[in-house]
């Protein structure tokens, strides 16, 4: 039987045409609402999404016959990953894909952040320039200490090499990744040293409001923080309130905690006067959720999704065969 899959996402071409070229089915209905996916789920044995729905307990249990859930990017939090992988579901993500990306898009708002060019580029179109108002800071000499050394972390590091700064890493659920890019380091070292904060830690149970008041202030100097992770791993009203008392010297947000589940529009109306202070501050340089958002991790994600499932898929073929050969089920 050939395996269909269904995308509830648009995504680039190339997955869709290397599935299909190794024999899947794919179907994909743009108009379509979660109620209408949901009474299709059961005629499919893939499904691929980017962040549209969330893969919830409601929806896992409408799919009698899913075997895998592809997600074009790198988070997981929209899928009930525990719940599928009970149901014997496999959940593929492709973090490879966007990892360059990400890194080059956390140094380019870190450069824009120490040296004022977004507000300097403003009051240049505006007629203002001021040059010693706009004096910025060398990253060279400072340390950068990076919270969460995955793909995402390591592409940062790995981008600073040239910069001359002392990068530190630290991540609860690694060891011994220490390199020519980064020192692997604790928390205490981190707190008593960094001078730019960059946080690359999934949203989790742990790691949601981990970034607060509390948090901040453990750090023997004031910070730069940067936030290309997710916008709900640090807590919007603390960073306002440290900026304010000079504890945070400036950061650059790429999420905010404002977004909504799909990461690609702000719920206005839930808009508090912390985000104002983040738009009208020049202390602080916003993007909408792009730091992996390029021409090229768009395919990347895509195929390194689509080699993922076919590996799979292969693999299940061949240990099924091997099963069959020596009389097992």
């Amino acid at each position: 039987m050939k395996h269909k899959v269904l995308f509830i996402d648009d995504t680039h071409p190339v997955l869709r045409e290397e599935l299909e070229k190794t024999g899947f089915l794919c179907d994909h209905f743009p108009g379509y609402s979660r109620k209408d996916h949901l009474r299709i789920l059961d005629q499919y044995q893939g499904v691929i999404i980017r962040g549209r729905l969330t893969i919830d307990k409601e929806f896992l249990d409408r799919a009698p016959n899913l075997e895998f859930i592809g997600r074009v990017g790198a988070g997981m939090e929209n899928i009930d990953v525990l719940y599928a992988e009970k149901k014997g579901i496999r959940c593929l993500n492709a973090p490879e894909g966007n990892r360059d990306a990400l890194g080059e898009h956390t140094l380019g708002m870190l450069l824009c952040l120490m040296n004022k060019i977004c507000m300097a580029d403003r009051e240049v179109r505006n007629g203002l320039w001021k040059r010693e108002e706009n004096r910025g800071m060398e990253i060279m000499g400072k340390t950068i200490g990076i919270i969460g050394y995955g793909n995402m972390g390591s592409a940062f590091a790995q981008r600073l090499k040239g910069f001359e700064a002392r990068v530190l890493a630290y991540d609860k659920y690694k060891t011994g990744f220490g390199n020519d890019f980064v020192r692997e380091s604790d928390m205490e070292t981190l707190f008593a040293e960094t001078d730019i904060l960059s946080l690359h830690v999934p949203l989790t149970g742990e790691t949601y409001d981990m970034v607060n008041s509390e948090y901040l202030n453990t750090f023997a100097k004031p910070v730069f923080v940067i936030n290309t992770a997710r916008g709900k791993v640090l807590n919007t009203e603390d960073l306002v309130a440290n900026i304010e008392k000079g504890k945070v010297l400036g950061a650059a947000l790429d999420v905010l905690e404002y977004e909504s589940r799909s990461f690609e529009k702000l719920n206005r109306e839930d808009l508090p006067g912390a985000f104002r202070y983040l738009v009208d501050s020049g202390k602080v340089v916003l993007t909408p959720h792009i730091a992996g958002w390029t021409h090229e991790s768009r395919y990347k994600l895509a195929r390194i999704l689509a080699d993922k499932i076919i590996a799979m898929v292969t693999q299940e073929k061949v240990s099924k065969k091997n099963r069959k050969k020596h009389g097992k089920k």
